[in-house]
């Protein structure tokens, strides 16, 4: 996010997981980029207040996590974690690795849904200029 403070280990980790996603990551952005789920500009592991967010749409408020095993065993910090976020106005929206595979219609379904219903309240660019 512009104006904050990034530590260079954690833009570094950032980077490593975009060039080394989990399956269901993968599966989820390919239907995900370049706008592809409504005109929504989602970025990749973007990082929010020190935290490395899956996805993240800014016009939305938005982040989304896809939670794998290890979820189980860290839902104190997950919880923490999602309760950050949310001070800042965003809304998290988690799915399970599960869901992004067996699921993948209805997650979409549910991110775009998500996104209509918290968008910011501030127009968008119609291009250069406008």
């Amino acid at each position: 996010m512009i104006g904050q403070p990034v530590d260079e280990a954690k833009a570094e980790r950032a980077r490593e997981m975009r060039q080394a996603p989990t399956p269901e990551e993968q599966l989820l952005w390919q239907r995900l980029r370049r706008n592809a789920l409504g005109g929504l500009h989602l970025r990749r592991q973007q990082i929010i207040d020190g935290f490395i967010a899956d996805f993240y749409c800014h016009a939305a408020g938005l982040v989304i996590e896809i939670d794998g095993p290890v979820h189980t065993e860290r839902q104190s910090y997950d919880e923490e974690r999602d309760a950050v976020l949310e001070s800042r106005g965003l809304r998290v929206l988690r799915f399970s690795n599960e869901d992004v595979r067996i699921n993948l219609q209805s997650v979409l379904t549910h991110i775009l849904e998500a996104a209509r219903q918290t968008e910011l309240p501030f127009p968008r660019r119609e291009g250069a200029g406008g």
